[in-house]
């Protein structure tokens, strides 16, 4: 499996690239390959602040639905529109391409909370 080190995890396998105040989110490669091919990613959150662990909305496989959870608390600013036509790329460059949401981050600290690669590749 795929994990890079310049991300933090949580153990519902999202992950979270910081950019200064802001960061992206997504579901990391260990995700995807347990989803399946994914069909859709649904995400009606965009402009609402979410709590920490909150779901900010829901991927679908061929063979089920799963939720998206936060993995710090932030304000979505920004859906990854290119999945609304290609949901695969979360399968096929699930830390690249395939990113879900932008967000501003409400309290950086909540970072610490989270797993670097090796505690996360240690869980799997």
């Amino acid at each position: 499996m795929n994990t890079p080190t310049n991300l933090k995890y949580t153990k519902d396998h999202e992950w979270i690239r910081v950019e200064g105040n802001e960061a992206y989110v997504g579901i990391t490669d260990y995700a995807q390959s347990e989803l399946g091919e994914i069909v859709f990613v649904d995400v009606n959150t965009v402009g609402e602040t979410v709590g920490k662990d909150e779901t900010f909305g829901s991927v679908e496989a061929v063979k089920t639905v799963s939720d998206l959870n936060m993995p710090v608390t932030g304000e979505v600013l920004e859906f990854n529109e290119a999945l609304n036509d290609q949901p695969e790329l979360v399968n096929n460059d699930p830390y690249g391409e395939g990113w879900m949401i932008k967000i501003a981050m409400k309290d950086a600290a909540e970072l610490n909370d989270l797993l670097d690669a090796a505690g996360y590749q240690a869980i799997l």
